[in-house]
């Protein structure tokens, strides 16, 4: 992680936690960028993406001419509710459909060259995953999905593949936070068991079923964020 996403993730958790603990209620507006980046300290580019991760998570809502507000602790089940910041670029269905093709790739060439310590460390990053969500660590929650997906890129052997995932890393990040506010328990139970599908795949060295794993844990995602990918 990068020392700007490391801090913006910090600002991020850091307001998460002011909403879980209610010293920012809900329904309540949020101080000015101005006001809140001195009260934490941060420069307003580190507290304004991290506002954009909170509004994508489904935590704060900001209305036009108004400001942002808290929208709440629990995890919206109305889509209405959801984000999507690169409009006028792509189209979150363009992300997904991208992420199909280049991560199931990136999965099926990684497969091969997992190595214990890259199992215990993807074995690491699902458990936390798991242990997020159910603690309503919506920030750890992602980073850990982010640090999932990451680590089976950076076992991928073909360096074109992977800087091109780099390249457009910041909008599968956003994609993989979009689902977040419209998935149910029983949907998070499925995909924390999808992750272990695709490491159990890897630890055995599987191409066609860690692929095919991935294919199966992106069109489940992808299906919350109302995405239908065949």
């Amino acid at each position: 992680m990068s020392g700007k996403s490391s801090v913006t993730q910090t600002v991020a958790r850091r307001l998460q936690e002011m909403i879980k603990s209610g010293e920012l209620s809900k329904d309540e507006k949020i101080p000015s960028q101005r006001i809140l980046s001195e009260q934490l300290q941060v420069s307003r580019a580190s507290l304004r993406e991290a506002l954009l991760t909170l509004e994508t998570l489904g935590l704060v809502r900001t209305l036009p001419a108004r400001g942002t507000f808290v929208t709440g602790t629990e995890v919206s089940t109305d889509a209405g509710q959801q984000s999507w910041r690169f409009d006028g670029q792509f189209t979150i269905s363009d992300v997904f459909q991208s992420r199909l093709l280049i991560e199931t790739e990136l999965c099926r060439l990684a497969a091969p060259h997992i190595t214990d310590v890259i199992a215990d460390r993807l074995h690491r990053a699902t458990q936390q995953f798991e242990d997020a969500w159910t603690a309503g660590d919506l920030v750890t929650h992602v980073e850990a999905d982010l640090t999932f997906h990451g680590l089976i890129m950076e076992a991928c052997p073909n360096a074109m593949l992977r800087q091109l995932y780099q390249s457009v890393r910041d909008k599968m990040t956003e994609s993989q936070r979009v689902p977040i506010p419209n998935t149910a328990v029983a949907r998070m139970s499925g995909s924390i068991s999808e992750h272990r599908a695709i490491l159990e795949a890897l630890r055995q060295h599987d191409p066609a079923q860690a692929a095919a794993a991935m294919a199966a844990h992106i069109r489940n995602t992808a299906a919350c964020a109302g995405v239908s990918l065949g």
